[in-house]
């Protein structure tokens, strides 16, 4: 309400009916509003001041909690004088990444502070920044000052901060160490295209050299090789002795081959595989030298804790142009000459030669038709008897045989290696596991199966779940099951191949060790699970007659498995003679071809259960 209005309310209030004004009451009233009044101004002056208070306050506040970020944050932040460059500010990160209290640095110039060149630099780009107003971005620069500053990578920004006339006031600048991420990338890049055990570049890396070198030659029209390599028998090693032993001789190799090398780009493109890419235009006979030198510095000087002994090496060249003019062309042919090597008997060099590249086809051919063959039911499994060494059949070996509709019978030795190489064997151990469970489930006396089971399938798979659904699907006993492994199944992944042996005989599986004697740690492998079958590898019983000492390992094998309790089946016995000499030694079972050779089941439907005379006259 206005003062006019106050007054003139004031009035009528003191004015009677007739018209008089008492003036006694106009002056209570009026003294009464200008207290009123006086109390409201005053209530407005605390809540004012109040007001100040709170907003100062937080001002404090807010101030105070800048302070804490810019005091804390792990970011050296310092502020100058725009006009004087005198440092006004640095914070507990700056501290330490200059190496020095602030009050050492505090109202001082660069030039007070910091070497002489240094210093001229630091006041430069203060110039620049003042003069242009605009922000100054360093990337990973190198500083060559104070304590943990000397030799670091860092990220500097700086910054000029204008006062409300919009002269310069302070300039502004932070300073991030980024010299760990810098050499974390160079680690991830270095990873991206080295090998990590080795330290060699890996196959992308030698992909590219060899783009490149493609390139540098089609220009300049020069020559050069390609080398394939493959240390032999490596696996058997680093399964036998572990992966720890493995590891030392694959570093082992890669570094002699790296420093025989000669100048050459050595590559580890994975497993116990090598590539080396010669220098332009060096002769077939420097090639070959090179590559026998190899040969002869893996297989005899290179020893890591004696163990190398069993481990060489082989290789296969291609040259460009003669044996290709892309890098697909080149390693392939490189690859068949290796295979060549291989298989001629390893620790060889071979040059790639024509005829090599329709070998490689043939293989290949031969694992597209035995994919194929899975996929078309053109696999048969074939039963062998296994009898009680007086005659006596007691049950069936399980064994896969290939029938192919234009090469005719392919051998057991050529297709299974194919198939374990490429993982086939998982799905071909399954199915023939399937059918040998599906027979024995149709036959009227309950004689064991016996299926092999590859080191493959331990190493990939769910096993023991494929075992479980068959038996289920095919409704055969598990005691009826007879699973035969060789060492090479205990070999590599020891603890976890015996974990899941002992689940499988505890579902009532039979456990056999298959071709006994044959590998490097038969004997040790007895001491670690109990088998309930060994089966005496037919080389030795072949050679019973011929050689004495074939006699004295069977033997042997004889009596260790008596001492033990285990029951043993003799491979291979084809003479009345072997099984008496078998008899003689108190050998309990049998399989070979005097029991009966391999063969579809139908052929065995009535010997179940009867004498080997009468199967044999059959």
């Amino acid at each position: 309400m206005s003062m006019h209005r106050l007054f003139a309310e004031q009035l009528r209030c003191a004015t009677d009916a007739a018209g008089q004004v008492d003036v006694v009451r106009l002056g209570e009233l009026v003294s009464a509003a200008y207290e009123a009044s006086d109390r409201d101004r005053q209530r407005m002056i605390e809540a004012r001041a109040h007001t100040q208070g709170v907003v100062e306050r937080d001002l404090l506040r807010t101030q105070e909690f800048l302070d804490t970020i810019v005091e804390n944050v792990p970011i050296a932040v310092f502020a100058k004088c725009a006009k004087s460059s005198r440092y006004i500010l640095l914070n507990r990160a700056g501290e330490d990444y200059y190496g020095m209290p602030r009050e050492q640095m505090l109202g001082r110039t660069p030039e007070e502070i910091f070497p002489a060149e240094v210093a001229r630099v630091v006041n430069e780009q203060d110039r620049r920044v003042v003069a242009s107003g605009l922000p100054l971005f360093l990337e990973e620069h190198l500083l060559e000052v104070g304590v943990k500053g000397r030799g670091c990578v860092v990220n500097s920004r700086k910054m000029l901060i204008k006062d409300s006339d919009g002269e310069p006031q302070y300039l502004v600048g932070v300073i991030e160490d980024v010299t760990e991420r810098i050499a974390s990338q160079a680690r991830i890049s270095h990873l991206a295209h080295h090998d990590v055990l080795t330290d060699l570049p890996n196959r992308s890396a030698f992909n590219a050299a060899l783009e490149e070198r493609l390139e540098r030659a089609q220009e300049a029209s020069t020559s050069f090789a390609v080398l394939s390599l493959d240390l032999d028998r490596f696996k058997e090693v680093n399964d036998v002795f572990g992966h720890p032993v493995g590891d030392m001789l694959m570093r082992a190799a890669g570094d002699r081959l790296a420093a025989e090398a000669d100048g050459a780009f050595v590559a580890r493109i994975g497993g116990d595989e090598f590539m080396i890419l010669m220098p332009d235009n060096v002769s077939r006979e420097n090639v070959l030298a090179l590559a026998e030198r190899l040969v002869e510095t893996i297989g005899n000087e290179l020893e890591v804790d004696d163990y190398l002994s069993h481990v060489g090496l082989s290789v296969g060249i291609a040259s460009y142009p003669d044996d290709g003019v892309n890098a697909a062309t080149l390693l392939a042919n490189a690859d068949s000459a290796l295979y060549r090597a291989k298989r001629e008997g390893r620790g060889r060099v071979r040059f790639f030669e024509s005829e090599m590249d329709q070998e490689l086809r043939d293989r290949r051919l031969l694992l597209h038709d035995l994919r194929r063959a899975l996929e078309q039911n053109e696999l048969l499994v074939y039963f062998q008897p296994q009898a009680r060494i007086e005659g006596e059949v007691i049950g069936f070996e399980a064994l896969l045989r290939w029938n192919h509709p234009t090469r005719g019978f392919v051998l057991p030795d050529q297709f299974i290696p194919l198939a374990e190489e490429n993982g086939l064997i998982i799905q071909i151990g399954e199915w023939i596991l399937r059918e040998a469970c599906r027979e024995a489930a149709s036959w009227q006396r309950p004689l064991q199966v016996a299926v092999n089971l590859s080191p493959v399938q331990f190493q990939a798979g769910d096993l023991e779940g494929s075992i479980q659904r068959i038996l289920l699907e095919t409704g055969l006993a598990p005691t009826r099951l007879e699973v035969e492994i060789t060492e090479g199944v205990l070999i590599g992944d020891f603890n976890g191949a015996l974990d899941l042996l002992r689940r499988l005989k505890a579902l009532g599986i039979r456990i056999a060790m298959d071709d006994f004697g044959t590998g490097y740690s038969s004997l040790s492998y007895l001491q670690s699970f109990p088998f309930d079958k060994i089966k005496i590898d037919r080389s030795f019983i072949s050679n019973l007659e011929a050689t004495p000492q074939s006699g004295e390992i069977v033997r042997a094998v004889l009596s260790l498995a008596r001492a033990l309790s285990i029951p043993v089946i003799a491979e291979g016995v084809e003479t009345e003679a072997q099984r008496a000499f078998l008899t003689r030694e108190a050998c309990e079972e049998m399989q070979g071809h005097l029991v009966g050779r391999p063969d579809l089941i139908e052929r065995y439907l009535d010997l179940v259960g009867v004498t080997v005379e009468r199967g044999l006259s059959v």
